[in-house]
């Protein structure tokens, strides 16, 4: 480190340690966040009436007017022309005849697989099979997936997202067969559980071209995946945790499989939901707090209840992102309004791949270059098993990625007020749950805008009907409301903008 580098930082570190006094007017509105208010907003948006909150369906227009008329009351100004929405036009592939055929087996989507992608292959094509492990860098330097079928074995629900697969596809991968689950029982479930977005089709913000689309991927069963292969289950685990080597590889006796995909582009229409509050001296500098306000809708088929409420995914975000419009707000009323602008939004389409925060990062309302940080809140209402013995604690992630001073501001705001347990276990870019690009603040990252992700980890009712209202956390959700809130005040209203180290 140079030795300005390390005068900065000291200079840094020396102004925060005089500054990390408590500031009165903060407090008084920090202590203002309600559990009354965020249980009547939660109650509302988690309730069945809102049928899930799928992105372009009824319950996700139901609650976008919910907010949107939140802020209205609110008295926030309506920035998208004079309206709260931002229209956003996704597409959808909508998916016809889809099926993979391995030696005297023909395997139908929805039934025995899942597929996510698009494009026709123009009847059946046979493709040879390759297998590549846990798909590590290492284990693509051993096999050659170019025009192969590969196969793959993807931890984790939000497999569509992997770096195995995006690599896959880099290195020319005709389709992808990914196995996520290790008995039939959780292939079930994964299955029940991501029906409803395979069948709908994938959506993205640009209308895909279907004459060139991505390598298709096929969420597949252990069974489905030894058939495929000729492999037992138990023997490619063993050489996927070995690592994948050419030598091992060529022990393995080639197979093909047969491949139909039909599908067509549709259009659907969704909203972002936004509400602004002016700063004063410095308005022209934006600050943009989110959560994602949509969720996955309701299961197609099965027992008991088939609604998922997403009470804390990430309905939990949405209501603190409504608390603290009304707390900013009432500052404001109070002539104790911010310097720099606070954009409050509620975004759409994150359950399908963090479109809606895509669409607005590339066409902003307010300027990329004016906006100092993004405050994004997605899961805060619970706590997960490794932390079942503590109830005031928050998972930090990204909060260093691009700013220290953003990373200071961050762990001084909250000695100074909320004391909670910072846990940064899924800071770590390297962590296979890949975190810090799986909520709606990757897509202002990308444009090296800081951020700081607020989470509460996986729990076992994630992305299922049982993600319900009864199991939040109101007080503990309430700490963490106050947490983002006394930062989002220091970073509207200290004297220097929040910069980011990468120039």
């Amino acid at each position: 480190m140079k030795l300005g580098s390390k005068l900065l930082v000291v200079l840094c570190l020396i102004s925060y340690a005089l500054s990390a006094q408590v500031n009165e007017k903060a407090k008084k509105y920090g202590e203002q966040v309600s559990e009354a208010a965020l249980r009547d907003n939660l109650s509302i948006l988690a309730s069945d009436a809102m049928e899930g909150r799928e992105t372009g369906k009824r319950g996700q227009k139901m609650a976008a007017a919910f907010i949107a008329n939140y802020f209205d009351e609110l008295g926030l100004k309506a920035p998208v022309n004079g309206s709260y929405y931002q229209p956003v036009n996704l597409y959808s592939v909508k998916s016809g005849e889809v099926y993979v055929k391995a030696g005297d087996s023909q395997y139908k989507n929805l039934d025995d697989l899942l597929y996510f992608g698009s494009g026709n292959t123009n009847g059946e094509v046979t493709q040879s099979v390759v297998f590549a492990g846990n798909g590590s860098e290492t284990d693509f330097e051993q096999v050659d997936v170019k025009d192969k079928a590969v196969v793959l074995f993807v931890e984790g629900m939000r497999v569509t997202n992997s770096k195995a697969i995006t690599m896959a596809r880099e290195k020319g991968a005709s389709s992808l067969l990914v196995c996520n689950t290790k008995t039939q029982e959780d292939f079930d479930n994964f299955k029940s559980n991501a029906r409803g977005f395979a069948s709908g089709g994938r959506l993205s913000v640009k209308k895909p071209d279907m004459s060139s689309p991505d390598a298709p991927l096929f969420i597949i069963s252990p069974a489905m995946t030894e058939k495929i292969t000729g492999q037992s289950f138990e023997k490619l685990t063993a050489l996927a945790d070995a690592g994948i080597t050419a030598k091992a590889m060529k022990k393995i006796k080639p197979t093909t499989v047969q491949i139909k995909t039909t599908a067509e582009v549709q259009t659907v229409k969704t909203e972002n939901v936004l509400g602004y509050l002016e700063g004063t001296d410095k308005k022209d500098e934006v600050i943009v707090v989110t959560a994602h306000y949509d969720h996955i809708g309701v299961r197609a088929s099965g027992e008991g209840d088939l609604i998922n409420n997403g009470a804390d995914d990430d309905g939990s975000g949405t209501v603190a992102v409504m608390e603290l419009a009304r707390l900013f707000t009432k500052a404001k009323q109070e002539d104790n309004g911010p310097k720099r602008s606070i954009l409050f939004m509620t975004v759409t389409g994150e359950e399908k791949g963090l479109l809606g925060s895509a669409y607005y990062t590339e066409n902003p309302i307010y300027p990329l270059a004016n906006t100092v940080v993004n405050l994004n809140m997605d899961m805060i209402g619970r706590r997960d098993k490794e932390h079942a013995d503590n109830n005031s604690f928050v998972y930090v992630v990204g909060s260093d990625k691009l700013s220290t001073d953003l990373h200071t501001l961050c762990e001084s705001i909250n000695s100074t007020y909320t004391k909670l347990d910072l846990d940064y276990t899924y800071n770590d870019e390297n962590h296979p749950s890949n975190i810090y690009r799986r909520s709606d603040h990757w897509n202002f990252a990308k444009n090296n805008i800081p951020i700081i992700f607020y989470f509460d980890g996986i729990h076992d009712d994630y992305h299922r009907p049982s993600d319900e209202i009864e199991k939040i956390e109101f007080d503990h959700m309430a700490k963490r409301t106050k947490l983002v809130f006394y930062t989002a005040w220091e970073i509207a209203n200290r004297d220097q903008r929040i910069t980011s180290d990468k120039k």
